[in-house]
């Protein structure tokens, strides 16, 4: 095993793009204001920790629970729908406050935005191109990436400004609900095929 520049910036190109903290921004925002500070920290590490796991084992688990991938797709996919839901029409339908309250963003920021079918397909779709060494250094570099905007999300909220916040929130709700309608009809057909 050798570590290859090229192999991690390619394997980080493609994780940025899947992982998308960027685009979750204003989900961000709204969990904050739901369920007060996100603790970035945390949310980084059971991130890290369980996209490692999903890389070494992860067709072991879905395996060991009956489960498939598409099936695994297609869970995360109602989630998504649900955080597009709420943030379009201005709505609850996750109850935050049933659970600890330092624990309340986890899902759905853990689960499905940063670890859901998109990040578990790819993790393991990039094994076929990739060495084990080169996969872990670019997923901890985004994981870096991660932490700092999650750790940074007050002053990005500051910058963007409510009006901006507010039509960004609009825009990535629609966006969510064509990734879940698009997540769902694939691999519902795959299941149903």
């Amino acid at each position: 095993m050798a570590i290859n520049f090229k192999e991690i910036a390619g394997a980080f190109v493609v994780l940025f793009a899947i992982l998308d903290i960027t685009g979750s921004i204003p989900i961000i925002i709204d969990l904050q204001h739901r369920t007060g500070k996100v603790p970035a920290f945390k949310v980084t590490i059971i991130s890290w920790l369980l996209l490692t796991i999903i890389y070494f084992l992860g067709d072991g688990i879905l395996s060991l629970f009956g489960v498939d991938i598409e099936s695994f797709a297609v869970a995360g996919s109602i989630v998504i729908l649900a955080i597009g839901f709420e943030m379009i029409f201005d709505i609850t339908i996750f109850k935050y406050d049933t659970g600890p309250k330092e624990l309340s963003s986890f899902v759905p920021l853990v689960f499905p935005l940063i670890v859901g079918a998109g990040s578990f397909t790819t993790l393991l779709s990039l094994k076929a191109e990739y060495q084990a060494i080169n996969i872990m250094i670019a997923l901890g570099l985004n994981m870096i990436f991660i932490f700092i905007v999650l750790r940074s999300i007050n002053r990005i909220e500051k910058i963007l400004g409510p009006g901006l916040i507010y039509v960004l929130r609009k825009f990535f709700g629609i966006i969510l609900l064509a990734i879940a309608v698009k997540l769902f009809t694939t691999n519902i057909g795959r299941i149903i095929g």
